[in-house]
C-alpha cells in the first residue's frame, strides 16, 4: 500500500510499505478515503519529537471497513466509520470511567496510545492506503448514510471537532460566558466553534494570521490580533476590564512572539492574565515532558516559567490533557448528520495522498489560506 513514511525533520516520503492487515481477532480493517494534517503533526514534521524514521503519520482518519476480525461483532465490512485518534482497550480501569486518551493496555510506555504519534505506542498511522485498527468493536464510530457526502466534515471527529470541544469542557464554559481562545489554527477554530454552538456570550480568538482570524470571524468570533498590540489589553478593554469567563489554550509548547521568537510559557501566562478571576481554563495544545529542540535548559525539560502568583491569587481552574475522543463524538456526529453543525468549514485544501508532503511544507510554513489540509488516499474527493 501506499503510505507518508517520516524520515526526519521537515522530511516525509509517500512510498509503499506492507499492507496494513488484519492481526488479531479484535482488528478491523479500513480502506482509508479521507484523512487530515493535523496541527500535532507538525511537531514530527519538524523534528521537535523522538519519532523514529519510517513510522506511517496520520491519526486522524475516516474510511469504509473492508475486513474484520473473527471477534468483531458489531463493525461490519461496509461500514463508513471515523476513528478517534485515542486507541483504548475499552476494558481497563481509565477506559471503563470515559478516560480513553489516557488507555493502560495499549501503550507500553505511558498511559495513552494513538496512530502515528510519537510516544505513544507502535501503531502506524493512516495517511496511508489502509489502517488497522485495534479493538475494533470499541474504536470504530459507525456514521450514517450521509457519510460518504459529508466527509469533510465527519473526518473531524477523529480529533479537532472533539479536542475543541473538550478544551471548552477542560475550561467549565457555560451557555453565556465569554471565552478566549488562544491559537487560530484548526483546534483553536473549533475550540471557537464549540463554544458557539454551546451558548457563549462572546468568543474571542487571538492569533496574528490574516487569514485564520477572518476564518474564526466567518463563525461569528471576535478576531484579537496580537501583532497589533498586547492580546491580554485587547481582551481586557472588551469584557469591561475584567477578563473573559474561560480561557482555552490551542497553540502548545511551541508558542512564539509575532517577531516568531519561541516562548514556550507566553499562551499560559497571557491567559491567566485574560480570565476573570475565579475563571477556568483549559489547555489542549501540546506540551511534552521533553523538549530537546527548546529554546532554553528549562523548556527542554517541558518545564516553563509559570505565573503561579497571579494564577493563585485570581483563583483560576486549569484542565489539561487529550481529549477523550468517545465521550463527545457521537453526539457530536449527530450534529453533523442534522446540520446544526459544519466543521469542515476550516478545510482550506484536499489533495491526494501523493501531494502529501506539500501539504505539510505549507501547512507547516502558515502559507496564506493553508488552513487544514484533507488527503484522500484512494481518490475519494469531496
Amino acid at each position: 500500500m501506499k503510505a507518508l513514511v517520516y524520515n526526519g525533520a521537515r522530511d516525509v516520503v509517500v512510498k509503499d510499505v506492507p499492507d496494513a492487515r488484519v492481526e488479531r481477532p479484535t482488528d478491523v480493517l479500513v480502506h482509508v478515503t479521507t484523512t487530515n494534517i493535523c496541527g500535532s503533526d507538525l511537531h514530527m514534521y519538524e523534528g521537535r519529537t523522538d519519532l523514529e524514521p519510517g513510522r506511517v503519520l496520520g491519526h486522524e482518519n475516516l474510511g469504509e471497513v473492508v475486513e474484520v476480525g473473527s471477534a468483531v461483532d458489531r463493525i461490519k465490512v461496509g461500514d463508513m466509520v471515523c476513528i478517534p485518534f485515542n486507541i483504548s482497550c475499552g476494558h481497563c480501569k481509565n477506559c471503563e470511567t470515559g478516560l480513553t486518551a489516557f488507555c493502560l493496555t495499549l501503550n507500553p510506555d505511558a498511559a495513552g496510545a494513538a496512530y502515528g504519534f510519537a510516544g505513544m505506542g507502535p501503531y502506524n498511522g493512516g495517511q496511508a492506503e489502509l489502517l488497522r485498527v485495534p479493538y475494533g468493536d470499541f474504536n470504530c464510530l459507525r456514521l450514517p448514510p450521509d457519510a460518504k457526502e459529508k466527509q469533510n466534515d465527519y473526518v473531524m471527529l477523529a480529533d479537532i471537532f472533539p479536542t475543541g470541544w473538550h478544551c471548552t469542557e477542560l475550561s467549565g464554559m457555560r451557555p453565556g460566558d465569554s471565552v478566549v481562545v488562544y491559537g487560530a489554527g484548526p483546534v483553536g477554530q473549533m475550540a471557537a466553534y464549540s463554544a458557539m454552538i454551546k451558548g457563549a456570550s462572546q468568543v474571542f480568538v487571538v492569533d496574528r494570521h490574516p487569514d485564520r482570524l477572518r476564518l474564526a470571524e466567518s463563525i461569528g468570533a471576535i478576531a484579537i490580533d496580537d501583532s497589533k498590540g498586547s492580546p491580554v489589553d485587547q481582551v481586557l478593554e472588551q469584557t469591561r476590564g475584567e477578563g473573559a469567563d474561560r480561557g482555552c489554550e490551542c497553540v502548545g509548547y511551541q508558542a512564539h512572539d509575532p517577531q516568531g521568537t519561541e516562548h514556550p510559557n507566553m499562551t499560559m501566562n497571557n491567559l491567566i492574565k485574560s480570565v476573570r478571576p475565579t475563571g477556568g481554563i483549559g489547555v489542549v495544545g501540546i506540551f511534552l515532558p521533553q523538549d530537546p529542540g527548546a529554546p532554553d535548559a528549562m523548556a527542554k525539560k517541558g518545564e516553563i516559567p509559570f505565573d503561579m502568583g497571579l494564577f493563585w491569587f485570581k483563583g483560576q481552574k486549569i484542565g489539561t490533557g487529550q481529549a477523550n475522543v468517545k465521550a463527545y463524538n457521537r453526539q457530536l456526529r449527530n450534529l453533523i448528520h442534522t446540520g446544526r453543525a459544519t466543521p469542515s468549514f476550516v478545510v482550506s485544501h484536499e489533495l491526494p495522498l501523493e501531494q502529501a508532503p506539500e501539504g505539510y511544507r505549507n501547512f507547516d510554513t502558515r502559507e496564506e489560506g493553508w488552513t487544514k489540509v484533507v488527503l484522500h488516499p484512494n481518490g475519494h474527493r469531496h
